[in-house]
């Protein structure tokens, strides 16, 4: 009896007490308790945490990165370097190797040009020529106001290649009545008006370009007269210009005179 009083009064041992505290089972108010988390387990929820930020950071690093690549691929696919140099060695090569060859036409296939010559007048002879270089100086503007597009220096091209050949079969120079003269004798004027349908056309072209420059000088932006200086007002001030550089070429008499 005393051993059972005892042990029904006596309180309870350590371990008890441990097992009471640390078990929901046995827990006095029978609800039991959560456990806390560990050292370890709050290092790691820190160091995923700190990695998630810096995954973050560098992700978005990385997007700027490529962002600032792709806009640097952007202009350099743009830029078309080696397009631009194909072009302009075609350029050069337009330049030089037609005129060469009209000149070598001209000195060494001098009759047989001139049974191809005799068919043309020289109004005629004058207005091909002038055609041709007007279309190389207008593919030339045209490039220039539409630079994305190849069509216009398409034309350009062949069109300067067209200019040079006729320029060297004419073979155009400073003194060319004298060249022509001794080259082809009586056919002379005929090379003569082929000069001349040539020198009207780049006449004409710097005629327009000093007046389109003195018209965006002189011409303020709020004023009506603004509207010359638009591009079709621009094109149709070249075409007139040049079309008037023909007419004196044609009907003023050069060609009879030269």
């Amino acid at each position: 009896m005393r051993d059972s009083s005892t042990a029904m009064g006596a309180p309870p041992r350590g371990d008890d007490r441990d097992r009471l505290t640390t078990d929901p089972e046995t827990a006095p108010d029978g609800t039991g308790s959560a456990p806390h988390p560990s050292a370890s387990d709050s290092a790691l929820s820190s160091d995923s945490v700190r990695s998630s930020d810096s995954g973050a950071g560098s992700s978005d690093g990385s997007r700027l990165d490529e962002s600032r690549l792709s806009l640097a691929d952007i202009e350099r696919h743009r830029s078309h370097p080696v397009a631009w140099a194909a072009y302009l060695t075609a350029v050069l090569v337009a330049i030089i190797a037609p005129y060469w060859l009209g000149r070598m036409l001209a000195v060494q296939r001098t009759a047989w040009l001139m049974d191809r010559m005799e068919t043309f007048t020289p109004q005629g002879i004058a207005f091909v020529a002038w055609v041709v270089t007007a279309a190389a100086v207008t593919g030339l503007g045209m490039a220039v106001v539409e630079s994305e597009r190849w069509f216009w220096r398409i034309v350009f091209l062949v069109a300067l290649a067209g200019e040079q050949f006729i320029a060297g079969v004419s073979l155009l120079r400073m003194d060319f009545w004298y060249s022509t003269y001794v080259v082809y004798g009586r056919y002379s004027p005929l090379a003569n008006a082929a000069n001349l349908g040539i020198i009207a056309a780049g006449v004409g072209a710097m005629v327009f370009a000093v007046a389109f420059v003195g018209l965006l000088v002189a011409i303020r932006k709020d004023s009506p007269l603004n509207v010359l200086t638009r591009s079709w007002a621009a094109f149709l001030l070249f075409a007139v210009i040049e079309v008037l550089a023909l007419v004196v070429v044609l009907c003023s008499g050069l060609l009879v005179d030269v």
